[in-house]
């Protein structure tokens, strides 16, 4: 975590092209964040996230700055709607689960990070259970050279096994039987108690072990999971999760613009609305939320709320939930330029992957510049005509340019082919040339 804001731009730049205010907000929030964690403990708990709202159109790079910054900082984060909430009261989800969620994601991170710490122990592990099945070890009572020939039978095995010389070959292995863990956020930890007492009763009642007929290959994925389960401490694994989710957890909350209630409709259109905004404010505040792994205080928890507020606006939530957000930035709405550099300057650009895919057929994709810039102009013109999604339009529009070469890969295997700005225009002209085409197609 220790990047100063700078750093954290220049990271986000590789992936999000423009939105300079709203990625220099986070970075600094961010940051504010590891400055705290350097601070004498009393100090620490009276120093509060500084919430984030984003405010923009869909495809402008609302969720995609967030996931990003998550991946960078490796710290617990989540993607949740505003929208799929109710108040307590209705049926559906409450917005506590989302702190639940948060919790689940931590513990798979810090469960991944072990297992890798772990990788030479677990791989070990595996591969002498393999072993065991290929080449039993000899008896006891056997000669010495017996022993000595097994010896070097043995390394000769596990180099093959290894290497993945031995991947087909069919094994009978004994597997333990696994809990069956229960992650449903969305039951109240009490439940998810109980049923968790029941997997732990059916799991005793067929303790016995299972035998398989697998491959090597196979054999390698399953007992990986074994090792973990053997080889990693659970219960330190919990508290570390619960400690990140506490201290660096990130909750994106998007579509908060569908919780909010414009001033100018007649009466509310869906009582819950306002219900859920209340229901998330002592979550947003700081409040102790009960999770089947232990208690989350969610006081520095950082949330980044994020929304388009067409029909609606800021104000239009509830003065106490406005509150508890004071850092706001609107994105910008975005340029044919800003089309254009997303396809080319973007680490794995959609270009790219395009590129990538056919290449696995053998064809050699090559894109002319005038024909980036021209589908950049027909994404930034479909835009304009029906509905603005942003970048996702550049997917709709890829995605007809390249639908018969795509089709028909196997004709150009081992072949170059040039994508044209005349290729783009005849598969798309007539198309953006027709309004009503143009909102059923692109």
């Amino acid at each position: 975590m220790d990047l100063t804001p700078k750093e954290i731009v220049a990271y986000l730049d590789q992936y999000v092209i423009s939105q300079k205010d709203a990625k220099k907000t986070i970075a600094l929030a961010l940051r504010t964040r590891y400055r705290r964690m350097q601070l004498p403990e009393e100090l620490q708990n009276e120093i509060m996230p500084k919430n984030i709202l984003m405010i923009g159109s869909t495809g402008v790079g609302k969720t995609e700055i967030s996931r990003r910054l998550a991946k960078m900082m490796k710290v617990p984060f989540i993607k949740v709607e505003a929208s799929k909430y109710t108040e307590v009261g209705f049926v559906g989800r409450d917005v506590e689960s989302m702190i639940r969620d948060l919790v689940v994601n931590a513990i798979s991170l810090v469960k991944s990070e072990q297992e890798e710490a772990n990788k030479e122990k677990i791989e070990n592990y595996v591969l002498n259970k393999i072993i065991e099945r290929l080449l039993p070890p000899p008896s006891e009572q056997a000669s010495q050279t017996k022993k000595d020939d097994y010896q070097k039978l043995l390394k000769t095995m596990q180099e093959q096994v290894v290497k993945g010389d031995l991947d087909n070959t069919i094994i009978e292995i004994e597997f333990e039987k696994v809990n069956i863990e229960f992650n449903d956020t969305n039951l109240p930890p009490e439940m998810a108690k109980v049923q968790e007492s029941f997997s732990k009763i059916f799991s005793t009642l067929s303790k016995e072990d299972s035998k398989k007929e697998v491959t090597v290959r196979d054999a390698k994925s399953l007992l990986k999971h074994e090792a973990a389960s053997k080889l990693l401490d659970t219960v330190s694994i919990n508290a570390e999760a619960l400690r990140r989710t506490q201290n660096g957890g990130i909750i994106f909350l998007d579509e908060i613009d569908k919780i909010a209630i414009s001033a100018k409709s007649q009466g509310r259109n869906d009582p819950s609305k306002e219900g859920v905004q209340r229901d998330l404010l002592p979550i947003v505040e700081g409040s102790s939320v009960t999770t089947k792994y232990g208690v989350i205080n969610t006081d520095h928890i950082l949330f980044i709320a994020a929304g388009a507020f067409h029909l609606t606006k800021p104000s239009d939530l509830i003065p106490e939930l406005q509150g508890r957000f004071p850092l706001r930035v609107e994105l910008e709405s975005l340029t044919e330029e800003t089309l254009y550099k997303i396809l080319t300057q973007t680490t794995n650009s959609l270009l790219k992957q395009y590129q990538a895919l056919l290449g696995v057929e053998g064809v050699h994709l090559i894109f002319e510049d005038e024909a980036i810039r021209a589908i950049a102009k027909i994404s930034h013109r479909a835009n304009e005509i029906t509905e603005d999604i942003g970048a996702r339009r550049l997917h709709t529009v890829t995605e007809k340019v390249l639908e018969d070469i795509s089709f028909n890969a196997e004709d150009y295997k081992n072949k170059d082919y040039v994508i044209t700005s005349t290729f783009v225009h005849n598969k798309l002209d007539t198309v953006v040339a027709n309004d009503d085409l143009s909102r059923y197609i692109l």
